[in-house]
Parts: structure tokens; sequence; C-alpha cells
């Protein structure tokens, strides 16, 4: 696992497993309880898109930049931590009995190259985020309830 690699004591891991969980569902709770506090009611399924109205607040634009600074800030943090899980599990997938991908720079340029290609154009060609995400959800629905109980049993 990449978390026990990097660690000098593989016994710290669940600890650390703990407590980076604990942490991500207090930032996710308290910012979304804020939210909720912030918009009311009128909190939209994308809570971004609510940071597009003047907000009946001093400083309101100040506020909004703020918001889409700091979600750009965690997108950049965010993605080469999930890239690097999508390019080890893609490389195993692919060539299963491959020499590691860290030894075969010509492997790890050409996967990297392709994924990022393919993000791209997802990124510029699926006209909504929800288009995404109701792909994802059938994809894991059908995944969870029929593909892993019948792989298990194979």
């Amino acid at each position: 696992h990449t978390i026990e690699n990097e660690l000098e004591d593989s016994s710290q891991m669940q600890s650390i497993v703990r407590s980076s969980l604990g942490l991500c569902s207090t930032v996710y709770i308290t910012t979304s309880f804020f939210g909720f506090l912030l918009f009311g009611e009128a909190t939209l399924d994308d809570v971004l898109a609510n940071f597009d109205a003047n907000l009946g607040i001093p400083y309101s634009s100040v506020l909004n930049d703020a918001v889409r600074v700091s979600y750009a800030v965690h997108l950049m943090l965010v993605f080469p931590i999930i890239f690097f899980a999508l390019r080890l599990n893609l490389d195993g997938l692919l060539f299963p009995s491959a020499r590691p991908l860290v030894l075969d720079n010509r492997r790890f340029a050409l996967i990297t190259v392709a994924l990022i290609g393919i993000i791209f154009l997802g990124a510029n060609f699926i006209p909504s985020i929800w288009d995404a995400f109701q792909f994802t959800g059938a994809t894991a629905a059908v995944c969870i309830g029929f593909i892993f109980p019948a792989s298990i049993v194979l």
C-alpha cells in the first residue's frame, strides 16, 4: 500500500488513516454546516453556484473570490494524490506482468500523457459536472451490486 511505503514504522498506518479520515470528515461537516447557515433553504446542489449572487453581507465579492480561489487550490493539491493512484492502478491493470512502473520511464510517460489527455478532453467536453457524477454513481452502483459479489464468488 502506498501509505505503508512512505512510513518508517508501518504500525502507525492505522492511526494515520484514522486521524486523516477524522480531519477530512470534520472539514466537510463544518463546510456543509456553515454553507447551510449562510444560504439556508436556498442552498443549491453545487454550493459554488450560490456564490454567483450578492450574499447581502459586507465584502460579499471578496468572500466569493476567496471561496473560488480556495476551491481551485484544493483541486490543484488533491489532483496529484488521486492521479498517482489512478496511474498506478491502470498500469497494474494493463501491464500486470511488466516490471514496476517506476523503472520504466517510457511506460510511465505514455500512461501519464494518455490519462492527462483523457482528463483534459473530459473537462472540456462534458457539459456539466453532474453528468460525470451520474455516470460515476451508476457505474459504482452496478459494480457494488452485481460485479464485485460475482467476482468474489469466482
